[in-house]
């Protein structure tokens, strides 16, 4: 069977290759993957907010936000925190082992709602971890947007993930970075508080032309939104990462079926607006 007839096939893994692994914090790794076919790998498409299935043989599979950019082909990368055998037996493997993997599926960010507006990206806790694809995506097509705005709580210093990476973007001129954590310690400089403190630093925006993004944990939605709302920026301009006991990724199980919906074809990345009928996704 060759590549395109593989493509052709939802169910069917493909082998990758760990390029690079390590630990960000305790139980959560960063690993880089790679399709062992390079024209697949180089080939292989995305939108930032989708995610793919990774299954290690005699183990089973897991959904994982793709943390990569697909403005950088070729490598994908994930962020994994160990909560069960399948992340458990993906934490033992080592660089240069290959795992299995499958998609991408679900429904990305609407990139095309987001051209030349203001773009507001809040995270927290995990939830920076698929936010970071639509971060690089935005910085690496620059002239494609208007003003990024990237704003990231976590609960204490030792819990922030990609700490250095996001430190170094503060010496950037072409977006602006606020960051927080709930418990802050004598090393840390940046804000203290939870991440909705950080929305009096935002300069006068045009809600008309901004567009926001957020994902976090599921109590953080609501305040968030809130913040979102009294900026005036209209439902259908914020977009929502969710997460809701996704298995087979291809709407034929019904785990994370909600009503008529089903978040691995529906979503992951939901409006505020699609939200409104279905309380029950955040």
């Amino acid at each position: 069977m060759n590549v395109s007839e593989q493509i052709e096939n939802p169910y069917l893994p493909e082998p990758a290759r760990i390029v690079r692994h390590y630990d960000l914090i305790k139980d959560h790794r960063f690993f880089q993957i790679r399709h062992l076919d390079m024209h697949r790998a180089m080939s292989f498409t995305y939108q930032p907010g989708q995610f793919i299935m990774v299954s290690i043989p005699g183990v089973g599979e897991a959904p994982f936000s793709i943390s990569s950019t697909p403005s950088r082909p070729g490598i994908l990368e994930l962020g994994v925190r160990k909560m069960g055998k399948v992340t458990e037996a993906f934490f033992q493997k080592r660089d240069n082992d290959v795992i299995y993997i499958r998609g991408p599926y679900g429904n990305g960010f609407k990139l095309d709602q987001m051209v030349n507006k203001d773009i507001i990206i809040v995270a927290g806790g995990l939830g920076v971890i698929p936010l970071r694809s639509i971060l690089y995506y935005a910085l690496d097509n620059r002239d494609q947007f208007g003003r990024v705005f990237f704003m990231y709580g976590a609960r204490n210093p030792s819990e922030v993930l990609f700490k250095s990476e996001f430190f170094q973007l503060k010496e950037r001129d072409d977006i602006d970075c606020f960051y927080t954590v709930d418990k802050p310690d004598e090393t840390w400089t940046e804000n203290a508080g939870v991440v909705t403190k950080l929305f009096k630093h935002l300069p006068d925006i045009d809600p008309r032309n901004t567009t926001a993004v957020v994902c976090g944990p599921p109590v953080m939605y609501k305040f968030v939104i809130d913040e979102f709302l009294k900026l005036k920026i209209p439902k259908n301009q914020i977009q929502l990462s969710l997460e809701r006991r996704m298995k087979c990724g291809v709407g034929k199980c019904g785990h994370c079926a909600l009503d008529h919906l089903y978040t691995c074809n529906d979503g992951p990345v939901f409006t505020y607006w699609d939200t409104l009928h279905f309380r029950e996704l955040i």
